[in-house]
C-alpha cells in the first residue's frame, strides 16, 4: 500500500471519526449480533451510501482515490454530516485529489497597523489569533482580563498550548472547559484542512499528542470549527466573577488570522465589573511604570483556563 498523501490521511481520519460517532439505531440498522466496533462498520456505511464496501475502504484508509463530488454527497448524507462538515469533507477530498500538492502560503503572520490601531482604540477585550492559534496581539483589556501575555515565550503563546498547560488550568474544575477546548481543537482542525504539513500544526498537535491523553481524546472526534462564539464566566478575584459573551471574526487574507472580541450586555453588572477591572489594571500599571521595584507583582500570563 502506497504511503497515504496528507489531504487522503486527514480525509480518512475524518470519515472514520464520522463513523465512530453513528449508532446502527441512528440510521434504521438493527444491530445484530456480536459487535467488534462502536458505531456503524465500514460495510454499514457503504451500503448506506451506495459504494462497495471495498471502494469505501480505500478512502477511509487514505490510499490513492479521487471520490467525486457525487459520492462526497453520498457520504455526507450516509453520515448526517451538518454543513460545517460538508464543507470540511469537501475541502480534504478536493484537495487530494490533486496530484500535485497545492501552494500554501506560509509567510509569517503578521497584524496589519490598521488591526493594531482597532485593538488599542475598543473598549471591551479583544486579541488577534493567529490560523493555528497563536496569539499575534491583543490590547489593554485583554491583559487585564487574561493576564500579561509578555511573561511567556512567543513559541508558547498559543491558545491550545496554554489551555492545556497544568500549570495554568490546575485541577480545570470548571464545567466549560471541555466545551472550551473542543472549540479551539476545532478550529486547529479546520486549519490543519488547509495544511496538513504546517510545520507550525505539526508541532503544536505533536507536543499535545505526547503529553496530554485528554488532547489525544478530543482531537481523535475530528470536530471542525469555523468562527465561533460563545458564553464564557471568568473568575477574576480582585472583581467577582464576570460572565462575557465571545465571538471570533476573521480578518482579511487566505487563510488569515481571526479577532476574538469578548463583550458584555451594556449596563449589566458585568458589564461594570468588566470596567472596574479595566480600571484596576490601569492603576497597576500606571504604577509599575512610576515605581516598578516597588509594586512586587509579577505577571500571571494569559490564562485561557480561568473559567468557572
Amino acid at each position: 500500500m502506497n504511503s497515504p498523501q496528507p489531504y487522503a490521511r486527514e480525509l480518512g481520519d475524518f470519515l472514520r471519526a464520522r463513523r465512530s460517532r453513528l449508532r446502527p439505531h441512528d440510521v434504521g440498522l438493527e444491530p445484530g449480533g456480536r459487535r467488534k466496533v462502536t458505531g456503524l462498520r465500514r460495510e454499514e456505511l457503504a451500503l448506506l451510501a451506495g459504494l462497495s464496501t471495498d471502494y469505501y475502504q480505500r478512502i477511509e484508509q487514505g490510499r490513492e482515490v479521487r471520490p467525486s463530488d457525487d459520492v462526497l454527497d453520498a457520504l455526507a448524507g450516509a453520515l448526517g454530516l451538518d454543513d460545517k462538515e460538508r464543507r470540511h469533507l469537501f475541502t480534504l477530498a478536493h484537495a487530494a485529489r490533486r496530484s500535485l500538492p497545492a501552494r500554501v502560503n506560509r509567510d509569517p503572520e503578521r497584524v496589519p497597523v490598521s488591526t493594531r490601531r482597532l485593538l488599542r482604540v475598543m473598549d471591551t477585550p479583544a486579541v488577534v489569533l493567529g490560523r493555528h492559534l497563536d496569539l499575534l496581539d491583543w490590547n489593554p483589556m485583554a491583559r487585564a482580563l487574561l493576564g500579561d501575555p509578555d511573561a511567556y515565550p512567543t513559541d508558547r503563546l498559543n491558545m491550545l498550548l496554554l489551555l492545556f498547560d497544568d500549570t495554568l488550568t490546575g485541577k480545570r474544575s470548571c464545567p466549560d472547559w471541555e466545551r472550551q477546548a473542543l472549540d479551539y481543537i476545532g478550529m486547529m482542525r479546520a486549519a490543519v484542512a488547509t495544511d496538513p504539513t504546517h510545520p507550525r500544526a505539526t508541532a503544536i498537535v505533536g507536543e499535545l499528542s505526547i503529553r496530554s491523553a485528554q488532547f489525544r481524546r478530543l482531537w481523535a472526534q475530528h470536530d471542525v470549527r469555523e468562527s465561533v462564539s460563545g458564553t464564557k464566566t471568568f473568575q477574576v478575584p480582585e472583581v467577582g466573577d464576570i460572565v462575557l459573551d465571545w465571538d471570533t471574526y476573521p480578518l482579511p487574507g487566505n487563510p488569515g488570522p481571526v479577532m476574538l472580541v469578548f463583550t458584555a450586555a451594556p449596563g449589566s453588572a458585568d458589564a461594570d465589573r468588566l470596567q472596574l477591572l479595566a480600571s484596576l489594571h490601569a492603576t497597576r500599571s500606571t504604577l509599575a511604570n512610576k515605581h516598578p521595584s516597588q509594586t512586587g507583582r509579577t505577571a500571571a500570563g494569559p490564562t485561557p483556563g480561568r473559567t468557572s
